[in-house]
């Protein structure tokens, strides 16, 4: 009896693997362009043509960014004329592979670093600060903004292994609100992506309020995907606030949440990232 089970068994279980299909998968269609499949392609609300502008932008990016899907670099790229957006990828800058092209870029004294160290002015005081142009008006002037793509910790690493980097113009981003990027998880409210932020940046060196919202539209055709089963994501900050954060928070964590708003003051902006960061990875250790 027993081996007439087992034989029955066998027989149902040689049936289910014949029936399973020895082809792969139809893959959905990709666009050629950015890459993603047809039916969330975000190609149609690039700006067309290209935009034209005087700036140019250098994005350092980790390496790890390159394998994410939810990513907003390509929008940049082909959100503006060709060679006005260039990416390098790596976690220190410059190296041996992009030391010949990157090196006069980082030096020169038109180039400005996108980040929030201590170092960092308002990038409005840019206007107004006297710039190495010659006898070019500020009108005339560009400017190449280098900015660091990657999470924050990815961001504080490649920032704190390339001390060229530490020599460069600083500037920063006052009272950006909050992003429009609700598909990804933000560190804190008023964490902007790539996209937004070399928009915002770009409509202030460039005076054209316009470029901000041309350059963005595909990140909002990106995140209509919550139409079609994506999740909307939260900053951490926003959800610890809200006693949503699923860990238990620390004594310090809260005590530099009761210091941090959207519109942080000037003093303690360039800290204030960093500490909840370590914080929050600090986390379990903290009872």
């Amino acid at each position: 009896m027993d081996n007439l089970n087992e034989n029955k068994l066998l027989e149902e279980c040689c049936e289910d693997l014949f029936g399973i299909r020895i082809d792969p998968p139809e893959r959905r269609d990709k666009c050629d362009k950015c890459k993603r499949p047809v039916v969330v392609c975000w190609c149609r609300s690039l700006p067309n043509p290209p935009l034209n502008i005087k700036s140019s932008i250098v994005i350092l990016q980790h390496p790890a960014e390159e394998k994410r899907t939810l990513r907003t670099a390509l929008m940049l790229q082909l959100g503006l004329e060709p060679g006005k957006c260039i990416v390098y990828k790596g976690k220190r800058f410059p190296s041996s592979k992009n030391l010949a092209e990157l090196e006069p870029v980082l030096n020169s004294p038109n180039s400005l670093l996108l980040y929030p160290s201590k170092d960092s002015v308002p990038i409005e005081c840019v206007n107004t600060q006297s710039v190495s142009m010659g006898d070019l008006s500020f009108e005339s002037a560009s400017f190449t903004l280098v900015l660091i793509d990657g999470t924050w910790p990815q961001a504080k690493a490649i920032y704190a292994s390339s001390p060229m980097l530490h020599r460069m113009r600083q500037v920063k981003l006052i009272a950006a609100g909050n992003s429009d990027y609700i598909i990804r998880t933000q560190p804190t409210e008023g964490c902007l992506s790539t996209l937004e932020t070399a928009a915002q940046a770009l409509s202030i060196l460039e005076r054209r309020t316009e470029l901000r919202q041309l350059l963005i539209r595909p990140l909002h055709t990106l995140c209509v995907q919550i139409d079609n089963g994506a999740v909307e994501h939260q900053s951490k900050e926003f959800r610890i606030k809200n006693q949503q954060y699923p860990k238990q928070i620390g004594k310090r964590l809260n005590r530099l949440l009761n210091y941090s708003t959207i519109c942080r003051p000037e003093a303690v902006e360039d800290n204030i990232v960093n500490e909840i960061d370590a914080a929050l990875q600090q986390q379990p250790q903290e009872s």
